[in-house]
């Protein structure tokens, strides 16, 4: 019995990593002090493993950014105008990532992704038309070198070439059948790059294998490997797919002369169908994802040994996996000094996970299983229920009717009362909610927290924070204030600690893309709000001023897919809990006088389904829903904002049309405003606002580029249903990049108002 782990989280268990990495943008340390955290980083994490007795190790799995990244670095699929600048490699990456203002140029980053269905970002490879895909980097070669002069021998990981070709953005005329030849004879010099350096497997991650893919797409993925796999210069070649079945190829995967075959149980509906229903061929080793790589709750050692014996029926030789790469959880509980233990041990983290892959190791290879110590005592811990409930909760949300996910009156009649009502310019400005949260927020947040200052001390504190920015938005002009949101740690966390039925961690953070890391908290019972959770500041905020102030909420789905769930009751059920609970806090903003509410749905699209025959019986005939429940109450003057960043929402433009908010802000500076063509065509009557400049750049935008970007615009969207804001929230930027970017948006804006009238 053998185990594998995909991959391993990289920020390391303080953050190491996001820490050292800021302090290289902020030229505080050099470039080889932020190499040799990450060099530290890199040998901890192998340690680890090591120390597990896991056999199948990743290297390469380690990034500053993305590995998407890495890999477009790797093949040279570097666009001229970054080669333009100069930079070194270390930088150059990171202008791809950060986008680059400076004395050698001003270029905007790559366009960034949500990863399938995860809360974890990618970049998005562009492939011009006379790029010339080759060897053009060291880095998961120095990095099984290095692994391999500590003693530890590992698989080196990379995106196998099918899912690179699929989620690159081609510019120009070309695409991916016109470079299938140069990546196939870049990939076999990987190989023989690996051979020569004494590997004996490669881990080849194809994700895009678990989606809808189209007959030609298939046959990509067959010629791909087909010749890739004919020139593999003796080494072994895992082809290793998650968050998915592979129901559209299971056949031709089997076919090919892979060595290896990963697949996902946890997730994949259909794995056991497709996979343990037959012999499986002797000449390959089935890697099982047993071990969930994205939620937080213990492995159940009963259901594992089901799937595993239906697995080892047919023959299979098996090392059990990891369902996905670790990056998707938290790195350990050890730092977790204030769980309970009574919580703390129905909980896995990517560490304690290794604990569990060592564990079903001893389980799976007995011969009886069932009575081995480590079978018992999980099967007494399984047996305990941790979560909470709560009867009135559950009565509340059996008693919901059809009318109450359904706001009256209708959108068109709304939009002339709130048009009536508020008198705003045409093409209103406003931001998405978050102003950057500096150090003295942070800090004045950890004192309170520590009893350093008192709470009247911290109110305080937020009041003046809060003013300065009402003050400052006003002096510049924008139209729809904000308040800032400075008494919030992150747009989740915060409601969840003032929901009941939630859980929260000290150091439990998860990367989402490059520096930013999150900490999701963990829902353990049934959910519902303990008193206003924003009211407070929202008011005061609007107090300050005659302007509009933006109540700022995040939406029931977001919460939950920016949560970690249970796993003992539906989705559906959760998410409608969570619902009631916003609805609440909505209905009292609207009491205390604030006449626009935001509820942010920006994690809306994460958890589609992968396959869109999936899409509205598993996920969006609740989702949607669930977010119309939040503000049916309200009345037909008060405006309905919501947010969705970093997703693609051209297939489900209708059913985001459908959630009948009043307005919508979008992620669309890094996409090049590709989606106003869907919301034209069809017939989007929702107002919008498309972010006119990327908030995850430092760069600070032009107005000519802003007054470019909104003429694009009303190109394809009525002007008077057109706002003008940032693609999201300010939080992650510095005060003065913001401040200089929001005066060239208000510049911007009235002129092109200037030129209309």
């Amino acid at each position: 019995m053998r185990t594998s782990v995909i991959g391993y989280p990289r920020i390391g268990a303080l953050r190491e990593l996001k820490f050292a990495t800021e302090k290289y943008f902020r030229k505080e340390i050099t470039e080889a002090e932020l190499l040799a955290t990450a060099k530290n980083l890199r040998r901890a994490h192998w340690e680890k493993q090591a120390a597990s007795a896991i056999d199948f190790i990743p290297s390469n799995d380690f990034s500053f950014y993305d590995a998407m990244l890495d890999t477009a670095l790797l093949l040279n699929v570097v666009p001229a105008r970054y080669r333009a600048a100069g930079l070194s490699p270390l930088d150059t990456l990171f202008a791809l990532a950060r986008g680059y203002q400076g004395e050698r140029g001003d270029v905007k980053a790559l366009s960034m992704k949500k990863w399938f269905n995860t809360n974890y970002h990618y970049l998005v490879p562009e492939i011009e038309d006379d790029a010339e895909i080759k060897i053009a980097a060291r880095k998961p070669f120095d990095e099984f070198a290095e692994a391999r002069a500590l003693g530890i021998a590992t698989k080196p990981v990379l995106p196998g070439p099918f899912t690179f070709l699929k989620l690159a953005r081609f510019i120009g005329k070309k695409t991916a059948a016109d470079f299938v030849s140069a990546i196939c004879a870049a990939y076999e010099n990987i190989f023989a790059e690996f051979a020569g350096l004494g590997a004996e497997w490669i881990q080849l991650d194809e994700p895009s294998l678990v989606t809808d893919l189209a007959p030609e797409e298939i046959s990509r993925f067959k010629e791909i490997y087909t010749r890739i796999l004919a020139k593999k210069s003796g080494l072994k070649i895992l082809l290793q797919t998650y968050f998915g079945d592979v129901r559209d190829c299971a056949g031709d995967i089997l076919a090919l002369p892979f060595d290896g075959v990963g697949i996902d149980f946890v997730e994949g509906k259909l794995s056991l169908d497709l996979f343990a229903k037959k012999p499986f061929p002797q000449d390959k080793i089935l890697f099982a994802g047993l071990v969930n790589g994205k939620n937080i709750h213990r492995n159940d050692y009963g259901k594992t040994l089901s799937i595993f014996r239906e697995l080892k029926a047919t023959g299979a030789q098996i090392v059990v996996s990891t369902s996905c790469s670790l990056l998707h959880v938290p790195y350990t509980l050890a730092n977790e000094t204030k769980l309970p233990e009574d919580t703390k041990k129905h909980l896995a983290f990517a560490e304690e996970k290794l604990g569990e892959l060592a564990e079903l190791k001893r389980i799976l290879a007995a011969d009886l299983p069932e009575e081995t110590r480590e079978f018992k005592a999980n099967a007494a811990l399984i047996s305990e229920t941790g979560a909470r409930a709560d009867k009135a909760v559950r009565e509340r949300a059996a008693k919901l009717r059809e009318s109450d996910f359904v706001r009256l009156p209708a959108f068109a009649e709304r939009e002339k009362i709130q048009h009536e009502r508020f008198g705003l310019p045409l093409l209103p400005t406003t931001t998405i909610g978050s102003f950057p949260q500096t150090r003295d927020v942070r800090e004045a947040r950890s004192r309170a927290r520590k009893n350093e200052i008192s709470q009247e001390e911290y109110k305080n504190f937020l009041r003046g924070k809060i003013e300065r920015c009402v003050r400052f938005q006003e002096k510049i002009g924008l139209d729809v204030l904000v308040h800032g949101e400075y008494e919030r740690n992150d747009m989740v966390e915060y409601f969840g600690e003032c929901l009941d039925g939630y859980i929260f961690t000290e150091k439990g953070w998860v990367q989402s893309y490059g520096t930013r890391c999150v900490k999701p908290p963990i829902v353990h019972g049934d959910v519902s709000r303990k008193k206003p959770m924003t009211v407070e500041w929202s008011a005061f905020a609007q107090s300050l001023t005659s302007k509009p102030m933006k109540g700022m909420l995040t939406g029931p789905i977001t919460i939950l897919n920016w949560s970690f769930p249970r796993e003992d009751i539906s989705l559906k059920e959760s998410a409608t809990q969570i619902a009631l609970a916003i609805r609440d806090e909505v209905l009292d903003l609207e009491k205390a006088g604030i006449k626009i509410i935001q509820i942010d749905e920006a994690a809306l699209r994460e958890k589609l389904p992968l396959r869109k025959a999936d899409w509205h019986k598993e996920y969006l005939d609740w989702a949607i829903p669930a977010f119309r429940l939040t503000h049916s109450g309200v009345a037909p003057q008060t405006q309905i904002h919501t947010h969705m960043c970093y997703s693609e929402f051209a297939d489900i433009i209708r059913e985001i049309d459908a959630m009948d908010a009043d307005v919508i802000t979008f992620e669309a500076a890094r996409s090049d405003l590709s989606l106003l063509a869907v919301l034209n065509a069809n017939h989007f009557r929702t107002e919008v606002g498309p972010g006119v400049y990327d908030i995850h750049s430092p760069r600070v935008p032009a107005v000519e580029e802003i007054k470019a970007a909104l003429r694009k615009m009303l190109a394809q969207i009525p002007q008077e249903k057109l706002w003008v804001n940032p693609d999201c929230g300010l939080k992650t930027r510095g005060e003065p990049e913001t401040e200089s970017s929001l005066e060239n948006l208000v510049a911007a804006a009235r002129a092109i108002r200037d030129e209309i009238c």
